[in-house]
């Protein structure tokens, strides 16, 4: 009889010979006197671990259009900071909850406000401010610098921390009019934004929603075209965006125009029909921590020191001071969005 004409076991036919089989070799394991089987043994943490008992608990935030109050102090940093940059006239945009306030609608406490710039900006732009007694860190040549007033502070970006994105002077110009406590201002434009967030999908922290309430509030004037030239090699992570925008928003799937959607799909197809020979790793792109044993362990690229350490010499290339481009050890790496 042909094999494949030959009657299939049934599945609970096959289960019971397997038993038995595991059967016949965990005997022959107890009669040999060099097989050691021991009691199970509890499992240890993970050194990096920590025991959920020790966590303290966290009110993870609520989508809300309802507005929050904030404490005077810290809105009166933030207006002093930006009546600083109006009155010099440096070239920034706001982001942040502020600028997803503008685009959705949505409300969102935050401790901080993002203020997006250019490195040459940011470069001019601390040492006046601490001509005006705030105190200014860099924390991250790559893409942050803090401004600090007792417990709030002000974040000065001029990138994403895996240096594959950059803050440009289009940017800024393209930036929209806005008001932020009570200071005539601009807020980043969607598509910046949406830019800005592609590679915020960590484990810890994930904008992907953040993305499609954007697509979702904005349409249908998101500049679609603006928006593949700012992720530029990296259109997967925004098809991934897209995947999830559609996922949540089925009825809205016309938010996103068909030759969007034809494009990216057919740059997929294309990629997955003849594939590059020759591809690199990129999930330390992505997140370099969940990524780690990738790097560590199993010896792939570390695309993103590439990244880095290229944006760093582009940097001290620019400003001509090395020594404020050394890597702080604590320094954040991981891009928290607002």
């Amino acid at each position: 009889m042909p094999r494949d004409s030959q009657p299939q076991r049934p599945r609970c036919a096959r289960l019971e010979l397997a038993r038995k089989a595991f059967q016949i070799e965990m005997s022959a394991a107890d009669a040999s006197p060099n097989t050691h089987f021991s009691q199970p043994q509890r499992a240890q943490p993970h050194p990096n671990s920590v025991p959920e008992s020790s966590k303290a608990a966290e009110s993870l935030p609520v989508t809300s259009s309802m507005p929050m109050d904030i404490p005077e102090q810290q809105a009166t940093l933030f207006r002093e900071v930006l009546l600083l940059l109006e009155g010099k006239k440096f070239p920034y945009a706001v982001s942040g909850a502020f600028a997803l306030r503008q685009h959705t609608g949505i409300c969102r406490f935050t401790k901080d406000l993002d203020l997006f710039m250019t490195a040459s900006t940011s470069h001019q732009l601390l040492p006046y401010l601490r001509q005006h007694g705030f105190e200014c860190e860099v924390c991250d040549p790559v893409w942050l610098a803090k401004v600090h007033k007792g417990e709030f502070f002000v974040d000065l970006i001029t990138g994403m921390s895996n240096a594959v994105i950059v803050v440009e002077d289009s940017w800024i110009e393209r930036a929209h009019p806005a008001m932020v406590h009570g200071v005539k201002t601009r807020v980043l434009a969607p598509e910046e934004l949406v830019a800005s967030k592609v590679f915020v999908a960590k484990r810890e922290r994930f904008d992907g929603a953040d993305i499609a309430h954007i697509i979702y509030g904005t349409y249908p004037n998101f500049d679609w075209d603006r928006e593949l030239q700012l992720v530029g090699e990296h259109w997967e992570m925004l098809l991934w965006s897209l995947l999830l925008f559609r996922y949540v928003y089925p009825a809205q799937t016309h938010y996103v125009p068909p030759r969007i959607w034809h494009e990216l799909l057919q740059r997929l197809e294309d990629q997955i029909a003849k594939p590059d020979p020759h591809p690199t790793f990129r999930g330390s792109l992505v997140d370099e921590n969940m990524f780690a044993i990738d790097l560590n362990e199993w010896g792939l690229a570390n695309l993103l020191e590439d990244r880095r350490q290229r944006r760093l010499s582009e940097l001290e290339r620019a400003n001509g001071r090395p020594n404020l481009l050394r890597m702080p050890k604590d320094a954040p790496r991981n891009r928290r969005s607002a």
